[in-house]
């Protein structure tokens, strides 16, 4: 049952949302703005309804994963659904509908997760996040301290030891990585703020910032 999950899992995760999205309006998010397929991007090039629309369903893919077990009828639900919340990130990330080609970050899926499974440190993280874009206007600055709020806040109402800390470090660590060229940017000054929503006209050779 276990190893179903885990697959089950993963193909939650691969759902390419913003693919499909931008499907409906005849465009192709990989060949526009910054080509990523997340929220950022699609909200970018799309308009602010599809952005929500992406974002709304890569977070339900996060709460679909992390709730598996309990439909499965997995003990110590929560713990797996930890683990199987990972599993579905990675399937954003690696879609196999899309021939594992690069998906989104990731952001929005783990506030899926722990926002149903430790929804006390999820707040944190999403606070930050707000708190972050509001006076930069970088989502991918955001997307940052938002992951490291998240592990510090479960670090200290779950404990260093616990299966959560161990999740949201793992988060932590995703997220990092996957914006390492954002990071770059930032540093150099040329990662670009959060505008106003449906400019088409980049393509996605152009400067890119990181999506939920």
């Amino acid at each position: 049952m276990l190893a179903v999950a885990l697959v089950l899992a993963y193909l939650i995760g691969s759902a390419p949302t913003a693919y499909l999205v931008g499907r409906l309006k005849g465009i192709d998010v990989r060949k526009v703005g910054s080509g990523n397929m997340g929220a950022t991007n699609v909200y970018r090039t799309l308009g602010a309804w599809p952005g929500a629309i992406v974002l709304a369903i890569d977070a339900a893919k996060g709460v679909a994963a992390a709730l598996l077990p309990r439909w499965l009828g997995l003990t110590e639900p929560d713990a797996w659904g930890l683990l199987l919340g990972l599993v579905a990130m990675l399937g954003h990330a690696r879609p196999i509908f899309l021939g594992f080609s690069s998906g989104g970050k990731g952001v929005a899926t783990a506030g899926g997760i722990f926002g149903t499974l430790v929804p006390l440190a999820a707040a944190a993280g999403f606070a930050a996040f707000l708190i972050v874009v509001a006076v930069t206007r970088y989502v991918s600055l955001g997307s940052l301290v938002a992951a490291i709020t998240l592990a510090v806040a479960v670090a200290v109402t779950r404990g260093v030891m616990s299966a959560p800390f161990l999740a949201a470090l793992a988060v932590a660590i995703f997220v990092i990585w996957g914006h390492r060229s954002n990071i770059a940017r930032l540093r150099r000054g040329e990662e670009r703020r959060l505008g106003r929503p449906g400019k088409q006209g980049q393509s996605a050779a152009g400067p890119t910032e990181a999506r939920p």
